[in-house]
């Protein structure tokens, strides 16, 4: 599927959202197969730390010094829906309680 990519490594891949709630709306996805946050076992930290610690660069590469969000939605009474890690990066407006 073709997408707009900002951000590629060995391990991550963060692209524009197709349906973006936000100025900005991106989707980090891990290329490791993980269904959920559920999924996650101590055996993953070290490279979810990476990950974590790769957010704050991808939005302020982004423009968007001044606060982003994170959300990840873990099973479908959550909001999943595609059976796979992933966090939506969003920012560039201001975000509510509603935008959750």
């Amino acid at each position: 599927m073709p997408a707009k990519i900002v951000f590629e490594d060995k391990e991550f891949i963060v692209f524009h959202d197709k349906n973006p709630i936000a100025k900005l709306h991106l989707l980090l996805v891990t290329r490791k197969h993980i269904e959920s946050l559920r999924n996650i076992s101590t055996n993953d930290s070290e490279w979810l730390g990476r990950m974590m610690a790769i957010i704050p660069k991808i939005a302020i590469d982004n423009g968007y010094i001044d606060g982003f969000r994170i959300i990840s939605n873990s099973g479908t009474n959550a909001g999943q829906e595609v059976p796979h890690l992933h966090f939506h990066i969003l920012g560039g407006n201001r975000l509510y309680r509603e935008m959750l």
